[in-house]
């Protein structure tokens, strides 16, 4: 933590998710809107006192949708890196403990799975599936554990060799113990650092399937949804397009910052 707090821009991006989430709490109470008040007659206003960050083509209030477009596309982001969490940790975990036969073939069908193109991936899934938040998180995760399983897997592979599991085995632990409680804990660095960096990456995916249309379904809207909505208001009502997509950046470059950050934090050759 010590160290973490002397990375100035590590402490600016952890400030900005701070504030992104709080407001993405706390936002759409403080205009005075709803998410659905369609006003037509009050249609693509610029931003004053009464809309903060104007109005879209329906009228309703772009602040009130920003921030909840936000919320969405932070848990949207949150639920797949969680999920490529669990799966990559069983995944490379298993692979890398058990060694031989067990994890050639296990990371034989991670590599081949890895070969696809991800996006490619996610909309002929999403295609397959419909629009909606549980394909989103399905089509997300298909393939995006792999690179959390490759980093547990090869931290294991070095962990595995210490004296300490040695002595574990010995003592009688099992191998569902000596993973979670000798081995994992050990590798809390690099997961944690792959964590941060898949956050942002989630968010992104996420994004841009919203942008093509296949992501977040109707009424819902995410920050990729409003950036789609006002792409073509650009030249007449560039606020449309400019709010939602200083949100989306400033979301995604903190996240980044953080994750630079803590991998410098947990670079040993660097605080040994």
């Amino acid at each position: 933590m010590k160290r973490f707090r002397q990375n100035s821009l590590a402490m600016l991006g952890l400030f900005f998710v701070t504030l992104m989430t709080c407001l993405a709490i706390i936002g759409p109470w403080l205009s005075g809107h709803t998410y659905y008040d369609i006003q037509l007659e009050l249609k693509n206003l610029p931003p004053s006192s009464q809309f903060w960050f104007g109005t879209d083509d329906l009228g309703r209030d772009l602040f009130t949708r920003v921030w909840i477009g936000t919320r969405i596309s932070l848990s949207i982001g949150l639920a797949a890196a969680l999920l490529d969490l669990a799966i990559g940790v069983l995944w490379g975990g298993i692979a890398g403990l058990s060694g031989g036969f067990v994890d050639t073939l296990m990371m034989r069908i991670a590599d081949t799975l890895y070969s696809l193109p991800y996006l490619l991936v996610a909309i002929l899934l999403l295609v397959l599936m419909g629009p909606g938040i549980p394909s989103l998180l399905a089509a997300m995760t298909a393939i995006g554990w792999i690179t959390m399983a490759r980093i547990v897997r090869g931290q294991t592979l070095q962990l595995k060799t210490q004296e300490f599991v040695f002595a574990a085995r010995a003592l009688g632990a099992g191998f569902g113990r000596t993973l979670a409680v000798h081995i994992l804990p050990n590798a809390a660095g690099p997961i944690i650092v792959t964590l941060t960096f898949t956050i942002p990456g989630a968010i992104f995916t996420e994004a841009f399937l919203s942008f093509l249309g296949l992501g977040v379904a109707a009424p819902l809207s995410s920050l990729g949804t409003l950036v789609s909505e006002g792409l073509p208001a650009l030249q007449y009502y560039p606020w449309r397009l400019f709010f939602p997509g200083l949100a989306l950046s400033i979301t995604l470059l903190s996240f980044n910052l953080i994750g630079e950050g803590l991998r410098d934090v947990f670079d040993i050759r660097e605080h040994p």
